[in-house]
């Protein structure tokens, strides 16, 4: 037990030791060719950008604005709950699809709506086509929205539209 622990130590204090001689035999770091600078390409530009981030994305990382949303709006509004919690409430929407297989669901703010003392929301989902003919259970979606006490300050009601029928919840 002592012996290799002995030399254990030992190899740790002369590896230590090597990486303080910088221009050595016994740096490790120079057994191949010694050690030299960093090497710039020709094509490389000057400056403190990363090389390894294309230009284009450095600027649209910052800068991109989302895609618009292209989701049409579900069929039926079949629940509107606003869930009171600290801080705020939540509202969960429930609707019925036309077809199975919505994804991507939102509720989407009408922005028309802003001043008058109602909120007014949009049920929206990406649809593709698929059978209508399914139950209802397979075609149903839920989506929720976090609105603060200082967005619920100046709203008397929450009003949400699907294509064929809206809800509205009172407070």
């Amino acid at each position: 037990m002592f012996k290799p622990f002995t030399v254990l130590v030992i190899s740790a204090g002369l590896l230590a030791g090597c990486a303080s001689v910088r221009d050595s035999r016994v740096n490790p770091s120079n057994w191949f060719g010694g050690g030299s600078g960093p090497v710039r390409s020709a094509g490389a530009e000057t400056g403190s950008a990363n090389p390894l981030i294309p230009e284009r994305s450095r600027v649209s990382l910052l800068t991109r604005e989302a895609p618009d949303y292209a989701g049409r709006p579900v069929e039926q509004i079949s629940e509107v709950l606003l869930e009171r919690r600290p801080g705020g409430a939540i509202l969960r929407v429930t609707g019925v699809a036309d077809r199975v297989g919505p994804f991507d669901v939102r509720l989407v703010e009408d922005e028309t709506a802003r001043g008058t003392g109602t909120l007014a929301y949009t049920l929206a989902a990406l649809q593709q086509a698929g059978p209508r003919s399914t139950g209802t259970r397979a075609r149903m979606v839920t989506a929720a929205v976090w609105l603060t006490d200082q967005e619920l300050a100046s709203v008397g009601a929450i009003r949400v539209a699907g294509r064929s029928n809206a809800l509205e919840t009172r407070r």
